[in-house]
């Protein structure tokens, strides 16, 4: 994931839980928060010691940046989006992460329906 498209600042976080919106499912909490002066949108991520050790957070980020990148054609612009994951997540493959990252997504709308192919 390149450079400007994350969000790796306290500061920016905090922004995010508090002026953003909320939704989510039983695996991942996703908070967002329009921004007009960036041209494009920001991710940052937080996965909890209580999920597992540093080997299996770090996994469950890697997916789903992966999940992003993929997903990324069709994400609005102009949003920072802080993605929580939860306990159920340490048991999910990467398809199962993606799913449930386009579901919470779609429900927000930050996810256009799809691209024709």
């Amino acid at each position: 994931m390149k450079k400007q498209y994350r969000i790796k600042k306290n500061e920016e976080f905090q922004y995010v839980f508090r002026n953003g919106s909320s939704f989510a499912n039983r695996q991942l909490v996703l908070y967002y928060v329009k921004k007009e002066e960036q041209p494009h949108f920001r991710i940052g991520l937080s996965v909890s010691k209580k999920i597992g050790n540093a080997v299996m957070r770090n996994q469950i980020k890697r997916y789903l940046r992966q999940a992003f990148l993929e997903l990324e054609p069709r994400m609005k612009q102009n949003y920072d989006v802080v993605v929580i994951a939860r306990k159920p997540t340490n048991q999910m493959d990467f398809h199962e992460i993606k799913k449930s990252l386009s579901h919470v997504l779609k429900k927000t709308n930050l996810l256009a329906k799809s691209l024709k192919a």
